[in-house]
């Protein structure tokens, strides 16, 4: 009988540079939402990916950025606070780019903890001059002594499980912190809320801002059904918002209830009945008050 083994993995980055994604490729199944906006992510989520005797425990962190708010502050910090304690970082970059300050500051980060690193250069399927690739890789490679460097694309999957076979490597002896059927750590009503807010961000483009959050009031399964009732709250800073959200006879509102009912029912694998609501409170993200309520850690902001 082979040893169990286990490892903890951050992913790090810029904001939007696809960590959410590679996450989601190498689970096979979303438990992170995803946008093309930036700073999709606000809470460390953990994903689970089991293969055999090794699992690999992720914390998917939000994408450094400056704060200009107290939700900012909250997310930096909890960048900040994955990086130690874990057995190795992946650093998620651009292949077309070469290192930016954020790059630079989690890789002297690396070389001060003396944190084990690989380097993921994502995006690959949209470089059409693949030379470009090994002057980013010898940039990279000058700034920081990585343990791998692997060109992935989160679009297409290409190097996703070289990468995982990588990652792999950093697993040592050790039981299993989940259940080997387990993709995440998330209680089912906050990855409810997490599906309505992405619908909400990838349905309304640029005319709603970050200043978006949803709160799952109801999550019940009917008795002796295979039904579950969901009421959620979208919260917004603006009563322009709000009624860009609702649209015109609620036509907004529906399409973002009917997209996030069947993302839901294909995670949980039953029929939903989804209630959606929108208020507005203002200035939520500089409250931390309402920060609270709405669902992050209170010691963040002590």
């Amino acid at each position: 009988m082979s040893e169990q083994k286990s490892a903890f993995i951050a992913i790090v980055g810029r904001a939007n540079v696809g960590k959410s994604s590679i996450l989601n490729k190498i689970l096979g199944q979303k438990v992170a939402i995803v946008s093309s906006k930036p700073q999709t992510t606000r809470n460390r989520i953990i994903g689970v990916h089991t293969n055999g005797d090794v699992q690999i425990v992720f914390i998917d962190t939000p994408g450094l950025h400056k704060p200009h708010n107290s939700l900012g502050e909250y997310m930096v910090r909890s960048v900040k606070e994955s990086v130690g304690g874990v057995d190795a970082c992946l650093l998620v970059a651009e292949c077309d780019r070469l290192p930016g300050d954020t790059e630079k500051q989690f890789m002297e980060r690396f070389k001060a903890q003396k944190i084990p690193a690989i380097l993921a250069l994502n995006k690959i399927d949209k470089l059409s001059d693949k030379t470009m690739l090994m002057e980013k890789i010898a940039a990279y490679s000058s700034e920081c002594d990585f343990e791998d460097i692997v060109p992935v694309s989160a679009q297409t999957g290409s190097g996703i499980k070289d990468l995982i076979g990588v990652l792999e490597k950093r697993a040592s002896e050790g039981i299993h912190f989940f259940d080997d059927d387990a993709l995440t750590d998330q209680p089912d009503r906050i990855f409810a809320g997490e599906i309505v807010r992405e619908k909400i961000l990838r349905l309304t483009d640029k005319e709603i801002p970050h200043g978006v959050a949803v709160v799952v009031e109801k999550f019940k399964q009917r008795d002796k059904s295979d039904i579950i009732d969901i009421d959620a709250t979208i919260y917004c800073e603006k009563q322009s918002h709000k009624g860009i959200i609702i649209g015109k006879k609620g036509d907004m509102l529906k399409k973002i209830g009917t997209y996030a009912r069947q993302d839901m029912e294909r995670f949980f694998d039953c029929k939903v009945n989804l209630n959606l609501w929108v208020k507005v409170k203002e200035n939520w993200r500089d409250r931390e008050d309402l920060l609270r309520t709405l669902g992050f850690d209170s010691s963040d902001f002590d």
